[in-house]
């Protein structure tokens, strides 16, 4: 581990022990760095011909990562046990069950059916205090909510790799020196603007959102003939650290909404795995992160895998969509309505 990330994490990290973990997880994201960049030549493409707990098809670099990241949690003497999205249940460690006094859980490599296109993927993470150190951790004791988060960060792959860390009250990016290993700290103190002109949803699935998400996107797109009064930029990578890291560098809002093409499912994305590291990341930057209508970290886990609908970003615009939930005339779920927008029809 470089010294600035080692200095950083002891000014702010509030204690030694949680530099010891994060630093574990920084080393098994310079290793995932580098299988990401070498993927191809590695044979490290392609479907690894299994699925994983989700019901989702893994590619071999998902495999690969998990096991670099697994390693690096089992020779960490502050982890007493760790999840991971590719794997179906928590693992208890092997060495520090008893003596660790860290819960970690992380997303290997989010956004990995990118990989073959070149677009960036990255690495999610989460650390939670152990309830009772001393102890082999329970399965129980993983599902804490979001707000009790000691560190949260991603490490995403791209022309450079970034290793964004938040710990409580600051937010901070590294970026990697390739060629000597380390992290060098390249911004501190990191803010979030709180208004932006830019957002990122998937248009595609625009006939399943609720209409409070109808609406704030048919004003966006309306742009200075619009409600806004004012043009906005659509972005979309289906990479939620690329889309994170954007925001971390320049503002916007990023929308997951809850929809209705899969009723039975409250949301896409995972909250322990993606929605609480990046709302803890996110609210140490002075941004703000939430299902639609109420903040993700307050979210009580009922079980390792559970997804939610996920909005961040700038505070202005995430209030924005707060106010148009809590509007009894758009809060009508999609739902009753098949396919069909009560926002369309109620302005047809």
């Amino acid at each position: 581990m470089s010294d600035e990330l080692k200095d950083w994490l002891n000014r702010h990290g509030g204690d030694s022990g949680l530099t010891e973990t994060v630093a574990a997880i920084a080393g098994g994201c310079r290793l995932i760095a580098e299988a990401t960049r070498q993927g191809p030549l590695l044979g490290l493409v392609g479907s690894a011909g299994a699925e994983n707990c989700q019901g989702e098809v893994q590619q071999r670099l998902d495999v690969y990562t998990n096991e670099l990241l697994s390693t690096a949690m089992e020779n960490c003497r502050g982890v007493a046990g760790y999840a991971s999205e590719e794997m179906d249940e928590a693992r208890i460690s092997q060495r520090h069950s008893s003596d660790g006094w860290h819960l970690v859980l992380f997303d290997p490599l989010d956004g990995s059916s990118n990989i073959e296109a070149n677009i960036s993927v990255g690495t999610i993470f989460s650390v939670l205090p152990h309830p009772e150190p001393g102890r082999e951790p329970a399965a129980d004791d993983f599902l804490q909510c979001g707000r009790h988060q000691l560190a949260a960060g991603y490490a995403v792959y791209g022309p450079s790799t970034a290793l964004v860390i938040a710990v409580a009250g600051r937010a901070a990016s590294f970026t990697l020196d390739p060629n000597a290993g380390d992290w060098i700290l390249t911004r501190d103190e990191i803010r979030v603007p709180v208004t932006t002109k830019e957002f990122a949803i998937n248009a595609s699935n625009e006939r399943f959102w609720e209409a409070p998400v109808q609406r704030y996107v048919a004003e966006c797109v309306a742009g200075v003939e619009g409600p806004r009064s004012r043009d906005f930029n659509m972005r979309w990578v289906a990479s939620l650290v690329a889309e994170a890291h954007r925001i971390i560098s320049r503002g916007g809002v990023f929308l997951y909404p809850r929809d209705c093409k899969e009723p039975r499912r409250a949301g896409r994305l995972r909250l322990m795995y993606e929605a609480n590291p990046v709302a803890f990341i996110m609210a140490q930057a002075g941004a703000h992160a939430v299902t639609g209508t109420s903040a993700i970290l307050d979210v009580k886990p009922d079980g390792l895998h559970q997804r939610v609908p996920l909005i961040f970003g700038s505070a202005d615009e995430v209030g924005r969509i707060v106010e148009y939930h809590a509007d009894a005339s758009c809060n009508v779920s999609l739902q009753l309505f098949k396919t069909r927008s009560l926002y369309v029809n109620a302005h047809a």
